[in-house]
This record gives C-alpha cells, structure tokens and sequence, in this order.
C-alpha cells in the first residue's frame, strides 16, 4: 500500500480527520476526537500504528512476526505497529485499519456515535 492510498483509506470513513499534533511528519487519524491511526507517511519502510482488539492482536503478532508487532510508544495489549507497503496483502491492511476505526467508534460515548451516524 502506498503513503497516498493510505492515508485516502484513512479518511474514507465517516468524520475521520487527519491532524498533526506532534509535528507535521507524523499523521493522526482520528475520529470523534480519538486517535486510531498514527502513520510518518514519508518513512520507509511504511508503517502504521493501528488499535486492535487484545486477542486479534496477538494472532495477528503471531502470524506476520516481521510485519506486525506491538504498538510503538502505545499500549502493546491493545496497538499493533504494521508494516504496510509490502509483505502484506492490501485487503488485510484495510481490514486492519477500518478494525482500528471500529474499535475506536465503539467506545466513543452514545451521544458521540448517535452524531457520526448522521449525513
């Protein structure tokens, strides 16, 4: 996956923006105020910090050793740090990355989802 389908993937879902907090190399996706990608979109290899769930975590870590491994500068039972722009498959990465936005959607206040829900 390339930086620039990346971060399209990354804003195609519904009230997500991209935001530099910690300077302008380094992108934060979030939605609803939180974050659920972190990316430096100019570093090579391309790599993405992405939430997921605590078991998927560790079968994902399991399966890709190389590729996949626990969340750089984030909590390791819950963040993935994922190479993206190689070994595996586009479709993974965008099931990886709409799983982190899900998640993140999920544990947002009611209120919160109620609002993204609509047009």
């Amino acid at each position: 996956m390339t930086p620039a389908r990346l971060r399209a993937l990354c804003l195609s879902f519904g009230a997500a923006v991209e935001d530099f907090p910690f300077g302008p190399e380094t992108s934060v996706f979030k939605v609803g105020g939180k974050l659920f990608a972190l990316t430096n979109l100019d570093a090579r290899p391309l790599k993405a910090n992405l939430k997921c769930d605590p078991q998927d975590a560790v079968r994902l870590r399991a399966a890709h050793p190389d590729l996949i491994v626990p969340g750089w500068h984030m909590n390791k039972r819950h963040w993935n740090t994922v190479t993206v722009d190689g070994g595996l498959p586009d479709r993974l990465v965008r099931e990886l990355v709409e799983d982190s936005y899900d998640l993140v959607v999920a544990g947002l206040p009611r209120a919160e989802r109620l609002r993204l829900d609509r047009p």
